[in-house]
């Protein structure tokens, strides 16, 4: 990528974000607390969520990726065996493997103020192997750059997903489809 998309503040969602969101995953969002991370586009592309639902499931993924655009590039990446290359770079890397576990413990505590998952493990595989490129890019995105460094690698490997314009409209006007969006 040649240009990473900028750090951005979380917010309270508004009724647009929601709808977009909603229309970005094809369902209702659940357990929504904030935008994370907003796109360059202007949608929201990472959420937060609640550690528990609103039923009181525990829900571990406290960032969660919603763009189209970025999971179908982030999904490419992982049917090209990245993730197999990163767990086995955790491996043989202590640097990176103690950066990584930083990240968990980042990860951790970030979802630890709003609510303690007792016993829970953070999200992605982390703190030692790669289960999810999704969240590692969505922490990364979230947390801005230093905090995840896998994530971060991920990022870089992607294409600026934002370059056509929004996945979705978040007043549902003018909207791609998804088919056109992916």
């Amino acid at each position: 990528m040649d240009t990473p998309p900028p750090q951005t503040e979380p917010t309270a969602p508004t009724d647009a974000d929601i709808h977009a969101v909603r229309e970005q995953l094809n369902r209702v969002p659940r357990g929504l607390r904030a935008i994370a991370h907003r796109c360059p586009c202007g949608n929201p592309d990472v959420v937060e969520t609640a550690p528990r639902l609103e039923d009181g499931t525990p829900f571990p993924t406290l960032y969660y990726l919603t763009c189209t655009r970025a999971a179908s590039a982030i999904g490419t990446l992982e049917a090209e065996g990245v993730m197999k290359e990163m767990t086995a770079r955790l491996g043989t890397d202590p640097e990176l493997a103690a950066a990584y576990r930083a990240a968990h413990e980042d990860y951790i505590a970030r979802r630890d103020t709003i609510e303690v998952l007792q016993g829970f493990p953070s999200a992605g595989g982390m703190p030692d192997r790669v289960k999810c490129l999704h969240v590692l890019v969505a922490h990364s995105l979230a947390a801005g750059p230093g905090v995840n460094p896998l994530g971060d690698e991920a990022i870089a490997m992607l294409p600026e997903w934002w370059r056509k314009g929004p996945c979705v409209s978040p007043c549902g006007t003018d909207a791609p489809s998804r088919e056109e969006s992916a």
